[in-house]
């Protein structure tokens, strides 16, 4: 089969698939990195993600992003983090959510508490201990 080279292609992202801890480090990085530091404002160079934009949204907007910090958790859970820190990370994201309820005040805060980043600090934390081999070095 021949490909039309004149014509531009479309990007292809594909999510790392599988149960080995890499793969769950790249998924809840690149979740947290969507939903935290998707780009900067400009001007401010302050990293800006979903969280905040469509937390702009009344109530769906805080159902969505909800969901997707609920993701991140059940990616942990998958993982064997303790319970303890499931519950610190359930934590996080429901004070994310009520906080973000609250018209204005919330969408101010969902600039500055970042909960899905709490979250993948936790997760890093557990898989450098427990599952070195996941670990990336970062340049």
């Amino acid at each position: 089969m021949r490909v039309n080279q004149s014509r531009p292609q479309p990007m292809t992202f594909t999510l790392p698939t599988g149960t080995d801890a890499a793969a769950v480090r790249a998924r809840v990085e690149m979740m947290e990195r969507l939903l935290e530091r998707s780009f900067t404002i400009p001007g401010t160079n302050y990293p800006v993600g979903l969280d905040a934009l469509v937390g702009l949204v009344p109530v769906l907007g805080d159902i969505v992003t909800t969901a997707m910090g609920a993701y991140i958790v059940w990616e942990a859970r998958n993982l064997g983090i303790p319970k303890w820190k499931l519950a610190r990370m359930g934590a996080n994201v429901l004070f994310d959510t009520a906080i973000g309820a609250i018209p204005l005040v919330g969408d101010a805060a969902d600039f500055l508490f970042r909960s899905n980043s709490r979250n993948l600090k936790i997760i890093r934390k557990h898989l450098d201990k427990h599952h070195p081999q996941s670990r990336v070095i970062e340049a």
